[in-house]
């Protein structure tokens, strides 16, 4: 069976959490409209991101009052959501990712484990945990933000795992296009695996983001990608596709462990693909 998925390239004017979660509410309307079982939001889609010290002002547990408008948000749609924001752990806050199902249920979080330049250091402790997994729709859904995915080494350890679908939420800036129109489809297809990379857009104080979300099969092609401004995008993963896709291109199944580094060895899990 297929999954239908959307990917929310917005809001393109960031407001405070107030208003970003009323667009995240109309997303997920429109998400339901469309047929789709989940929604997929950008990096800091609730709080903003380069919102300077607001960052800690708006920084909540992971089960505060955002958390609990994004349950009520997700019932009443009956769509699933992953959402980003600050997450205050005692004096510690967290670039990070909560996946909230169509009952309201948390259900994964993730924190930010590779933080970017002094716009992630200023205001954010880099994760401890780098593969964070659940169970979607027949797939296993793996968790990564942004900077995250440009190193290979992540995602690789994500496949390893047993991970099918890779959602990203990011916050990518010009002029680094390249990384959503180049690296990302690689790592799909190095890795054999869904990735879904959903961008923020618009201008945001020192920041222009440059949109380009995807939807990016196994084989590296494209399933869906938007432009520069707000936009909604629904596509169908099919797990078929997965299977069809690793059958051909064996890169998983063909490493030479016997020649790599120390430190290297065969995943446990890994069977022939």
């Amino acid at each position: 069976m297929t999954i239908t998925v959307s990917l929310f390239q917005g809001p393109e004017l960031a407001g405070d959490v107030d208003a970003n979660l009323a667009a995240l509410d109309d997303a997920v309307m429109r998400a339901a409209a469309a047929g789709a079982s989940i929604l997929v939001t950008p990096e800091m889609s609730v709080s903003g991101y380069d919102i300077g010290d607001l960052v800690l002002q708006r920084a909540e547990p992971f089960d505060g009052p955002i958390f609990e408008r994004v349950a009520a948000i997700a019932r009443s749609r009956c769509v699933a959501i992953v959402y980003g924001y600050p997450e205050l752990a005692g004096e510690t806050v967290y670039n990070a990712v909560q996946v909230v199902d169509a009952t309201g249920l948390s259900v994964a979080r993730y924190r930010k484990t590779h933080l970017f330049g002094e716009l992630d250091r200023a205001h954010f402790t880099s994760g401890p945990e780098l593969l964070v997994q659940f169970d979607f729709g027949g797939l296993r859904c793996g968790l990564l933000t942004c900077y995250d995915v440009e190193f290979p080494e992540t995602v690789r350890a994500h496949a390893d795992a047993g991970t099918q679908w890779l959602i990203v939420p990011t916050g990518l800036m010009t002029p680094f296009e390249i990384i959503a129109t180049h690296v990302v489809p690689t790592r799909a297809y190095e890795s054999q695996l869904f990735v879904t990379y959903v961008n923020r857009c618009g201008a945001e104080t020192s920041l222009t983001y440059c949109g380009l979300t995807c939807a990016v099969a196994p084989d590296g092609t494209d399933l869906a990608r938007a432009g520069g401004h707000e936009q909604l995008l629904t596509v169908d993963l099919d797990p078929a596709e997965l299977a069809r896709s690793r059958a051909v291109n064996t890169h998983l199944a063909d490493r030479r462990y016997d020649l790599y580094p120390t430190g290297s060895s065969r995943p446990e899990q890994e069977t022939d693909r």
